[in-house]
């Protein structure tokens, strides 16, 4: 486990700015962002998507029973999850938390006992994309692109 760095007040004035726009997005569009999420949900910073890692699995990810107190949407996207992780091991978050260190990939995202996906709806509505578009044959490259399109 990493030893957290120090919050400098740039730091915190970013956060606190960040999680200000989130929740005026939130209320505006009427959906909600759990309030430990608003910092990231406020930007979606440019990146690259990771390479998948070989022999990558599920594991990690909760069972129904662990998720199922945070709604439909949430156990749904866990449950499409668990059967795309070498997929979501592929693709960048778009919710912001790519900035955290601990954060790899969507899949991160699905990891976990407090899962960040269990409570944010844009870690959600990627896997259900990507799951989407798997099912529909869609290489990893055309899941990127069409995610990208939509969340960025």
């Amino acid at each position: 486990m990493s030893t957290p760095s120090p919050l400098t007040r740039r730091a915190l004035l970013a956060t606190i700015a960040r999680a200000c726009a989130a929740t005026g997005l939130a209320l505006a569009l009427g959906d909600f962002v759990a309030p430990s999420r608003l910092a990231h949900a406020a930007t979606a910073p440019a990146g690259k998507h990771p390479d998948p890692r070989p022999g990558i699995d599920a594991s990690r990810i909760p069972p129904a029973e662990k998720v199922r107190e945070h709604g439909d949407n949430a156990l749904a996207a866990f449950d499409e999850a668990r059967h795309i992780p070498q997929i979501l091991d592929g693709i960048r978050c778009h919710c912001g938390c790519a900035e955290d260190p601990d954060m790899r990939s969507l899949l991160t995202c699905y990891e976990g006992d407090d899962a960040m996906a269990m409570l944010c709806h844009i870690c959600q509505g990627q896997a259900r994309l990507a799951y989407k578009l798997h099912q529909r044959g869609r290489t990893l490259d055309q899941i990127r692109a069409a995610i990208d399109a939509r969340y960025d």
